[in-house]
């Protein structure tokens, strides 16, 4: 459990590149990247931009959906301290399902972050807030009469539209969240992909020192990349 915690650790000084390169190597398919989505909140300039933790999902449903289940509880009310909140809304909606005031309770419950697979609202309430937030979408609509939640904390399905790949987010997979977009990193390879990301970092430092130096790129990365 400590080298778990530690590895978890040592993961966020990593970026979503690195990351995502790590995991092709353990071959996961693209990487674990969640293609398509943006960062809103707060900006790509805020110390804040990244986000980093395990995954707390939630599944939506259309509000005319009758037989899916019921949650016990709102949502946001259940969100674990440190988690990044991840929201799979239906496909083909031009409604938001979430808004700033559900950013308002995530960051009193602690969470790490959030992301929509689908639309959100109230840019300037969540930018105000400085809650780390990236999403498919933007829309003036409400989730009300549109959608509803239905089932948290369980398994939810990402699609990578351009390939036609689906990436499966597990509860307490973790999602990295940056300038250069999002990955979900499954538990069982964090401490192969932090060994992964540190050995590259190391090459890249090394070629990077070269290259400033005067040296050829193409040569520099044949010698030192393996």
């Amino acid at each position: 459990m400590a080298a778990r915690t530690k590895a978890i650790q040592a993961l966020r000084q990593f970026t979503s590149c690195d990351i995502g390169d790590a995991l092709v190597k353990l071959g996961l398919p693209h990487g674990g990247y969640l293609s398509g989505l943006q960062m809103y909140s707060p900006g790509a300039t805020s110390a804040a931009s990244k986000i980093f933790g395990p995954a707390y999902t939630v599944r939506m449903v259309p509000a005319a959906d009758k037989t899916a289940p019921t949650p016990p509880c709102h949502f946001a009310d259940a969100i674990p301290k440190d988690a990044v909140v991840f929201v799979s809304q239906p496909k083909g909606l031009i409604s938001a399902c979430w808004g700033g005031l559900m950013s308002t309770r995530a960051q009193k419950c602690g969470a790490a972050g959030v992301v929509i697979d689908g639309r959100f609202r109230d840019v300037e309430e969540h930018r105000a807030l400085g809650i780390g937030l990236f999403a498919r979408g933007l829309s003036i609509l409400g989730s009300n009469t549109f959608t509803r939640s239905s089932e948290l904390n369980v398994p939810v399905t990402y699609e990578n539209i351009e390939i036609d790949e689906k990436v499966v987010i597990e509860p307490g997979d973790y999602i990295m969240g940056d300038v250069d977009g999002v990955v979900a990193i499954p538990t069982g390879t964090v401490e192969e992909c932090v060994r992964l990301c540190q050995e590259r970092y190391e090459i890249d430092e090394e070629t990077r020192k070269c290259l400033e130096r005067g040296d050829e790129i193409g040569p520099t990365i044949k010698r030192l990349r393996k």
